[in-house]
């Protein structure tokens, strides 16, 4: 798959790793933070769950611009490797979680060949990537010791923010990007100026 990817879509794509990654890095305080605030109503575990979504933005910015396989899976990769070169506290296993997590994202993209990517295949992809990863830490982290109920719960609060905080706003910041002209030379950019010149046509 890399020898269709261009040098600067390499670049790019490391780059919105790499900055993603410290972003993640930094979501796992905001994590704790509400988490330490549903605690006294017994709703803690859902403290991580309602910004989840927050950890599948980086596959699906980088597949959105640069529309190509295995972009997702790569990006999300990139991200897990620079928080464990940062020092998170999760560890060397965060880099296989985000395997999961890239996985995930990319096979909504997969589903449609990766030539869909409209606003629904992109909220797809955040479905998807939280129901991988939930898949995933119920045996990583313990939970499938939990209630059942608990866990639906749990599940359906991070696919809603897979949806929305991944599908959605990663759409949203790409689209905002993209406006600026930085992104010219990719396909996001290409597609957003056919539309200007059709619409001055």
């Amino acid at each position: 798959m890399t020898k269709h990817w261009k040098l600067k879509e390499i670049v790019l794509m490391s780059v919105l790793g790499v900055v993603f990654g410290i972003i993640y890095l930094a979501f796992f305080l905001v994590g704790q933070g509400i988490r330490n605030m549903l605690a006294p109503f017994g709703l803690a575990p859902f403290g991580y769950e309602v910004i989840f979504g927050i950890w599948f933005i980086v596959s699906i910015l980088a597949a959105y611009i640069i529309r190509k396989p295995g972009v997702a899976f790569t990006a999300e990769l990139i991200a897990g490797v620079t928080e464990v070169l940062l020092g998170t506290a999760a560890g060397p296993g965060l880099i296989l979680a985000a395997a999961i997590q890239g996985l995930g994202a990319e096979f909504a993209f997969a589903i449609t060949k990766w030539k869909d990517y409209r606003l629904r295949i992109l909220i797809l992809s955040g479905v998807f990537a939280a129901i991988f990863s939930f898949t995933w830490n119920l045996f990583s982290s313990g939970n499938i010791a939990l209630a059942p109920e608990l866990l639906i719960a749990m599940l359906t609060v991070r696919i809603i923010s897979g949806a929305l905080l991944a599908g959605v706003l990663g759409k949203w910041l790409s689209d905002q990007l993209a406006k600026t002209g930085v992104l010219r030379g990719y396909a996001l950019g290409k597609e957003l100026q056919k539309k200007r010149e059709k619409g001055a046509a």
